[in-house]
Order: structure tokens, then sequence, then C-alpha cells
């Protein structure tokens, strides 16, 4: 599975962090940036790696900014796109299994290494369950149109 990456100069860090953990545990990714710390804006880097995901050149992603509010939005604004920013574990968890969500945003200045590491561990092993979430799925792609 390839995981497209994503941050502003606030989720630089983090996403760095990620990534080494990305090849750790065997994933391949691409970064669509940023690539410093230096000022820059979310919305650009969301949407690339967004589009990256809606196009199928990654299958999920993992978007990161300070809150992690303002990338999510940013990804969301692509046709495709479930992102959902998560505080916790389980958000991460029941985001993939009730709502089939391709991608994960964090917010570096709330999420520590360790919880974040957990977090994309599960988001990226846990299946959609389908079932009766698969037409509410269904219904949140149809809003796009």
């Amino acid at each position: 599975m390839k995981i497209a990456l994503g941050s502003d100069h606030g989720g630089y860090e983090l996403k760095c962090h990620i990534a080494e953990l990305l090849k750790k545990l065997g994933y391949d990714y691409e970064d669509f940036g940023c690539y410093s710390t230096e000022s820059c804006d979310y919305p650009i880097y969301g949407e690339a790696a967004a589009r990256a995901v809606a196009s199928g050149q990654c299958e999920m992603g993992i978007v990161i900014c300070t809150t992690g509010i303002g990338i999510s939005i940013a990804a969301n604004k692509v046709k495709g796109i479930r992102c959902a920013h998560c505080a916790d574990s389980l958000q991460a968890e029941m985001t993939r299994r009730h709502n089939n969500a391709n991608m994960l945003a964090l917010g570096a200045g709330f999420t520590g290494r360790n919880l974040a590491e957990r977090m994309v561990e599960v988001f990226l092993t846990t299946e959609f369950e389908g079932g009766r979430h698969a037409r509410r799925v269904a219904e949140l792609d149809a809003i796009e149109e």
C-alpha cells in the first residue's frame, strides 16, 4: 500500500516522524510537501496529497498541520476524499470501520509522537465494515455530485 503524506510547516516535524514509521512498517509513501519548517500554506499540501489518493496514485493519505483542522478541510475539498481529523486511536479505528475514510488528518500541536504512531497504525490496518455503513458512505459520496 502506498500512502500520500502532506503537511504545512506546523506539521513538518511530525510528518517526518510518520515517514520513518511508515518505512519501518514496510509501507511505501510519497511526500507531497512541505519540506521544511518555513511558513507555508496548508491548502497546497492537503490538496496535493488528496489528489494523489483520489486519482489512485496512493491508496491512503495522512496530512498534518498544527491543529489538523485546516489541512483536513483542504483535503476534503477534493472529490472522492473522506479525510477524518482524529484526536485518538479509537476515532482513527472507527472512521475506517464506519466511514471508510481514506485520509487521516493529525494536529501536530496536540498529538504527540507516540499517539500519532498508534493512530497511524490503527488507521492503516483497520478494514471498512461495509454492511449498513456502505449505504451511508455512498450517501456521503453522492453529496459531492
